[in-house]
């Protein structure tokens, strides 16, 4: 396929991949028969909707996606126990991972609990003093004085601690890959263990522990009983979905975009306080979801107090919320500092090793709380699979972070399983491990191979792929509007990007951080406003009023300020426009 517009070096470094003439023509065929604008049909066809999927994937219903909860194994003992608990006023544990995904899911359940009048201890391993997952001393502890632990967002391959948690029942509500043999418990529930399809492979552990309620919820009502309101609580599975990195597909999509809907409403005091201390004031976005709210839940785990994120979600009283949130704010601003520092390190580390299938840093010192985000940032920078590590010692602990298409925690698994890792697991976007310091280069040089095999690499970031050609004109409100019915999008199902051509530039400066605020024209009374983040010192700074006429590139939002609705360009690329 040739280059989309000609473009073949743009001033990123990129080639223009368009969409292909096959797609081209069933995209024609949907907008004609399904009456679409003709680029939400490229969107639609892009992702594989096929005509006669066009409507009911442009309005998904929870009831038509969400799966039979008594699909996934153990489900029926662990909802057995669970209302067993619940009936006989038993004492309850919530042992729950430090991130969004384990702090959204015991909320859940603590929320869950208290409408059935029910109250449950919250236990949340500090980060850098317990590590990830149960460990033997707290399981036992809490063995003495509870009946029931619940295990969320982690607890797979944790053997040895739940086996010290003597006297007591213990139910896992994971998501994260299993081993060939799971713990000695009444229940693992967890999509990603062996001997499961995988067809629910992509929930996170809140999407599992929503189904367990749907379960509980239908046995209830079976008895006549009245059962809490799960609808109202779809917020907190979409906030664990999008921050957990999750794939937007099957039932996630219906999953995020109703928790969205219940989110905006604002009826959860932790997240309205969190929103309203961020400045957030518009209806929630998965962009919100994932670099806004998320980070700021987060922050307790990685560089305050563990159990903040998951208390702030899971309160009733504003009081409380609001001074959870101001705690959680202060945290995130001490995550940004320390975090420039080590991602500055490990970006020099990582280019130093040159281009391969994985990018991956290690220092002594630096912070555990922001390894996972600083291999965020890698993979962003690089688009390869990244692993940073903080050394302590003789040891490493770190966090791996993966793309599309490249399974990292099964690559993670099997480096354990290999003895080159003390530990080590996840799921296919993002893992966590501890290795010997010896056995560092050994290990990378394995994982290395292990995602080449995957393909990891093989791309790089030369193809920018886009989903058609819009007229400045055609960027109106109503079209952004029809383009998001086909989303929400986030990972493994990234928003349209369209291309411009041949605009000339009538405002260019510099705003914010570094950001370009851009005005383009195309001489026929059609404008195009755009923003490029982080570009003042890059390649697109070139484009400036007089200096010539551009192709550009980008995504499509709605920009309000003061009440106004206006579409602004997410820019991501340009090209000089070879006139003809």
């Amino acid at each position: 396929m040739g280059a989309f517009l000609d473009v073949s070096d743009s001033l990123t470094g990129r080639r223009w991949i368009g969409p292909s003439l096959e797609e081209d023509r069933l995209a024609e065929a949907m907008a004609r028969d399904a009456r679409l604008e003709r680029a939400v049909a490229l969107t639609l066809v892009r992702r594989g909707v096929g005509l006669d999927q066009a409507a009911t994937f442009l309005d998904p219903k929870l009831r038509d996606l969400l799966p039979d909860p008594l699909s996934l194994r153990d489900m029926g003992p662990a909802a057995d126990r669970f209302l067993q608990a619940v009936e006989r006023g038993e004492r309850i544990a919530v042992f729950a991972d430090y991130d969004v995904d384990g702090g959204a899911s015991a909320a859940l359940l603590l929320v869950w609990l208290r409408r059935m009048g029910r109250n449950a201890t919250l236990y949340i391993p500090d980060r850098i003093e317990e590590g990830y997952g149960p460990n033997e001393p707290a399981m036992a502890r809490l063995a003495t004085t509870h009946d029931l632990i619940v295990c969320v967002d982690c607890g797979t391959l944790s053997h040895g601690p739940i086996e010290a948690a003597a006297g007591a029942d213990v139910l896992v509500l994971d998501h994260h890959m299993g081993a060939e043999t799971l713990p000695a418990c009444v229940a693992v529930v967890n999509p990603n263990r062996q001997d499961e399809s995988g067809d629910l492979g992509h929930l996170c552990a809140a999407g599992v522990v929503f189904l367990l309620l749907v379960e509980a919820n239908r046995r209830l009502k079976a008895q006549g009983r009245q059962a809490p309101d799960l609808m109202a609580m779809l917020d907190l599975v979409a906030l664990a979905t999008v921050a957990d990195v999750a794939p937007l597909t099957g039932v996630n999509r219906a999953l995020v975009r109703q928790g969205l809907v219940v989110m905006a409403r604002r009826e959860r005091p932790g997240l309205a306080a969190l929103q309203d201390i961020a400045g957030l004031n518009t209806a929630p976005t998965c962009h919100h979801l994932g670099y806004v709210l998320g980070p700021r839940v987060n922050a307790g785990g990685r560089v305050g107090q563990a159990d903040l994120g998951a208390r702030l979600l899971a309160t009733d009283d504003p009081h409380e919320a609001q001074a959870l949130a101001e705690r959680l704010n202060h945290h995130n601003s001490e995550r940004r500092e320390i975090e420039a520092g080590v991602q500055a390190a490990a970006m020099a580390q990582a280019e130093s090793r040159g281009d391969g299938p994985l990018a991956w840093a290690a220092g002594e010192g630096w912070h555990p709380g922001v390894v996972g985000i600083v291999a965020a940032r890698l993979v962003g920078a690089t688009h390869r699979p990244a692993v940073v590590i903080a050394l302590d010692g003789d040891i490493g602990k770190g966090s791996a972070r993966s793309v599309s298409g490249v399974d990292l925690g099964a690559a993670i698994h099997r480096l354990a399983a290999e003895g080159l890792l003390l530990r080590g697991g996840g799921h296919k976007m993002a893992a966590g491990l501890t290795v010997e310091r010896a056995k560092l280069p050994a290990a990378m040089e394995r994982l290395s191979e292990l995602l080449a095999r995957q393909g990891a690499g093989a791309g790089g970031p030369r193809d920018l792929p886009l989903d058609g050609l819009l007229m400045p004109k055609a960027a109106r409100t109503d079209l952004v509007d029809l383009i998001e019915r086909a989303g929400p999008f986030g990972a493994s199902a990234p928003s349209p990007r369209f291309a411009f051509s041949d605009l000339g530039v009538s405002m260019q400066r510099i705003v914010g951080n570094g950001h370009l605020k851009i005005a383009f024209s195309d001489g026929m009374g059609g404008r195009l406003d755009a923003i490029a983040f982080g570009a003042a010192e890059g390649p697109l700074r070139l484009l400036t009023p007089g200096g010539g006429r551009f192709h550009v590139a980008g995504r499509l939002e709605i920009n309000t300020w003061q009440g106004r609705r206006n579409v602004q360009l997410l820019l991501e690329d340009a090209a000089p426009a070879q006139r003809r």
